[in-house]
């Protein structure tokens, strides 16, 4: 199996975290602007249709905005990509439980999945290779 080179890993990374950042940006733009999405309905309607206050709206965005700020840097894409994993886990459970159309659903699992690669790549150094030790509980 080929593995990637240290730079071409390191390059390809970037490129992702640079497509996170467009994405939630644009995706927490529109959920600030108070007209009709690209998508549908403006997020006012949309938030209160899945049983959310309207203001909610500006919250999730915010995250959206500060997660893609943390992306950023290096140094706190671990804590940006968690916060976006918590948030898109919010919307996958969100859009299943209202039953909304696929085409309407697939952006938030698809931003799980790379917001947990992201995650689990970026994770802090202190806990990569470690195994958990077994207790000693009595048997």
């Amino acid at each position: 199996m080929r593995t990637f080179s240290p730079a071409a890993r390191r390059r390809w990374l970037t490129g992702l975290c640079g497509w996170m950042v467009f994405s939630f940006t644009v995706g927490a733009l529109t959920k600030f602007s108070s007209g009709e999405t690209f998508f549908g309905p403006a997020y006012s309607e949309k938030f209160v249709d899945w049983g959310y206050p309207s203001w909610f709206r500006f919250v999730v965005g915010g995250g959206e905005l500060l997660g893609a700020a943390l992306l950023l840097r290096v140094r706190t894409r671990w804590w940006g990509a968690g916060l976006l994993l918590v948030i898109t886990s919010g919307a996958v459970v969100t859009h299943v439980a209202h039953l909304d159309p696929v085409g309407e659903s697939l952006s938030a699992p698809l931003h799980v999945v790379l917001s947990a690669l992201l995650v689990w790549v970026y994770r802090p150094a202190g806990t990569r290779g470690r195994r958990p030790v077994a207790s000693g509980g009595g048997g």
